[in-house]
């Protein structure tokens, strides 16, 4: 057992490409993506924030399934979209009459209120608010400081609502196809049982489809559609499998709804969607961790590095950024400088941020490909070594203690004072005689 942790903290990242078949090589890799994936889950501390996207769905549901109805009706698929709901409370059929209920009340309460429009804005201001916190869950996993424009908000966010009846009412169509004219024609015996499997599997790339444009769409940076499908497979295919547990999990309750009647569904619908929203943001590491991958070659000993290398690499990668602005070329992102010079991301990140926070470095943002780009925030012939230690180092509070005392308040102007000293002259300077 000691061997097999030991492997897979160090030695996996110790294994050379070099004679390996294509197959070990796209294994290895996908075994170190899902390491790093569970690891990223542990340090950003997911369980924590699917805890608050929890509590968001719930504020949030009723309007959501209200403009995801309204769709359906425009599209003339209302019956679709109540098929959908009947599916995933199979064991309760008589919850979808009550939030059927629900939404048509939120639907003819947006459309007459006092003031005219005023439902509809109550409508829209609630579902933005929860796909705001969507997006700062994910722009938190893959290190984006700033969220996108309020106008880019709108049209990113409703034209993904806008898929989510689309994929329903597709679904849904298909099964009522298969169900009432393929099983009841010649065709479907004549259909191999590869065919039959693929039918029945259509959840499964429906899910796929729809947890890949997620990931591809609601972070505010680019991502390519290779790692979001790759995110979306294992996440879409863990949701569906989740599923089967919950509607086995409504099937053991409802022996029990003689004791507890129709509460005995609600503690596991929260468990339904806490392990929903755990699966989405495991989801968002995985796709984080594959486009990154080359970049964390290093990433164990981060931790353990030492402020004077962090230092170095703080100015190093201040002066990468400057000679670019110097010799005129295009500003490098964070994922440029890491993959340039192999540099894990997560640590790249973490210093330009305090570059950023410092007002060494500006961010430029791009709103054709969502990237980030680092320039220097002032004259290049006024930024020297001195100043950009002593703005990180000076960076944060110095005047936090309530209770003032005089000793470290002299200490600490002794402290400034020493800094202009030379080198030779702190080198003799013992403590004992600051």
């Amino acid at each position: 057992m000691l061997k097999l942790f030991t492997f897979f903290r160090k030695d996996i990242w110790e294994i050379s490409d070099d004679n390996l078949s294509v197959n070990k090589i796209q294994l290895i890799r996908f075994i170190k993506i899902i390491i790093l994936a569970i690891r990223g889950f542990a340090n950003d501390k997911i369980n924590v924030k699917a805890s608050a996207l929890t509590y968001s769905v719930l504020l949030a549901i009723v309007p959501l399934l209200a403009l995801i109805m309204a769709i359906a009706r425009g599209l003339g698929f209302e019956k679709l979209i109540q098929e959908s709901l009947n599916r995933i409370l199979v064991v309760q059929p008589e919850s979808v009459p009550v939030i059927m209920g629900f939404i048509d009340r939120y639907l003819k309460s947006a459309q007459g209120g006092i003031f005219i429009g005023v439902g509809l804005i109550i409508l829209f201001w609630s579902i933005m608010s929860f796909m705001r916190k969507v997006e700062n869950a994910f722009n938190s996993i893959w290190h984006v400081k700033k969220s996108r424009s309020i106008v880019r908000q709108f049209s990113t966010y409703f034209s993904f609502i806008l898929i989510i009846p689309i994929l329903l009412i597709f679904s849904s169509g298909l099964s009522i196809f298969v169900n009432s004219a393929i099983t009841h024609s010649y065709v479907y015996d004549v259909l191999n049982p590869i065919m039959r499997f693929a039918v029945k599997f259509t959840p499964y790339i429906l899910d796929w489809i729809a947890f890949t444009l997620l990931y591809l769409m609601i972070p505010n940076t680019r991502v390519r559609f290779v790692h979001a499908f790759l995110a979306g497979f294992v996440a879409g295919s863990a949701f569906q499998l989740f599923q089967l547990l919950y509607i086995h999990g409504q099937v053991f309750l409802s022996r029990y709804n003689v004791v507890y009647g129709g509460f005995a569904a609600i503690p596991l619908f929260f468990i339904w969607l806490q392990f929903s929203c755990l699966i989405v943001l495991l989801g968002a590491e995985i796709s984080f961790a594959s486009q990154n991958i080359k970049n964390y070659e290093n990433n164990l000993d981060i931790k353990k590095i030492s402020v004077r290398y962090k230092n170095f690499l703080t100015l190093f990668i201040t002066h990468v950024i400057v000679k670019q602005f110097e010799n005129k070329k295009a500003p490098l992102t964070s994922e440029q400088i890491a993959a340039r010079y192999k540099l894990p991301i997560r640590l790249t990140n973490q210093l330009i941020s305090d570059l950023v926070d410092v007002k060494l470095l500006v961010e430029i943002h791009s709103e054709t490909s969502r990237s980030v780009h680092y320039l220097p925030a002032f004259d290049i012939n006024q930024l020297t070594v001195n100043l950009l230690f002593e703005r990180l180092e000076s960076r944060g509070s110095e005047s936090f203690l309530i209770n003032k005392n005089e000793i470290i308040d002299n200490f600490w102007h002794k402290t400034l004072e020493i800094k202009d000293l030379s080198e030779q002259h702190l080198k003799k300077l013992l403590i004992k005689d600051f």
